[in-house]
């Protein structure tokens, strides 16, 4: 069991970490207008939202993998899981940046469902 609950934090940690950087970037002019075309406006309390949810998501990523590595190790995991999120992310940009949304939503159920399979055992026993 404890293979299985390793791997769903690993899961949830890559997720809420792409999710989280998803959410930052769409918190920028530039990516913003990648996303909903030139000269879209971005407004100040979807900007302000997007920088909270990509702040929570980074968060969620680093306790996983505190949960997953301990105190000592799992901050050294967190930057390898915050390398593999950047470079997703840097790619989809570059490549498909209309598909950047469909990627932090993806990410987002990702992390939130391998969450609450590692949390269901502890909160129905």
């Amino acid at each position: 069991m404890s293979g299985l609950r390793d791997i769903l934090l690993a899961l949830a940690a890559l997720g809420a970490a792409t999710a989280g950087f998803t959410a930052l970037s769409l918190a920028m002019e530039r990516h913003w207008e990648q996303l909903h075309g030139r000269g879209a406006p971005l407004p100040v309390r979807a900007r302000r939202g997007l920088r909270h949810a990509g702040t929570v998501g980074l968060l969620v990523s680093l306790a996983s993998c505190i949960a997953l590595r301990g105190a000592a190790q799992g901050w050294v995991a967190w930057a390898g899981v915050l390398t593999l999120a950047g470079i997703t992310l840097v790619l989809v940009l570059g490549y498909a940046p209309r598909g950047v949304a469909r990627l932090g939503w993806g990410a987002a159920a990702l992390a939130l469902l391998a969450l609450a399979a590692v949390l269901a055992p502890a909160l129905l026993a």
